[in-house]
Order: structure tokens, then sequence, then C-alpha cells
């Protein structure tokens, strides 16, 4: 019985783990993509001459 509860246990954390793996690799590729946006944005704006750095 000890061994299933552990098993459930363990499951149960690698399952956590892979969701908030998934959260941080999700929240690192919209933070990029929302940096990206507002490049785009900012662009689209002719405010005179500008200087576009690219990291």
């Amino acid at each position: 019985m000890n061994t299933k509860f552990a098993a459930s246990v363990l499951s149960a954390l690698l399952y956590a783990q892979g969701l908030l793996g998934f959260a941080g690799l999700a929240t690192v590729l919209l933070r990029d993509r929302a940096h990206a946006s507002e490049i785009v944005t900012a662009s689209e704006m002719p405010s005179g001459p500008s200087l576009l750095v690219v990291r």
C-alpha cells in the first residue's frame, strides 16, 4: 500500500513540475512576443528621425 501511495505522490509531483515548466516557458515566449509587438507598434508611428536598435 505504501508503494502505491509513494508512486501516486511522485506522479503528482512530476505532473506539477511539468505544469510549472510549461507555464514558465509560456511566460518567456509571451514576454518576448509582447516586447516584439512594442517595437512594431513604435515603428508604425512616424515621429521624425529615429533609430531602431536590434539586440
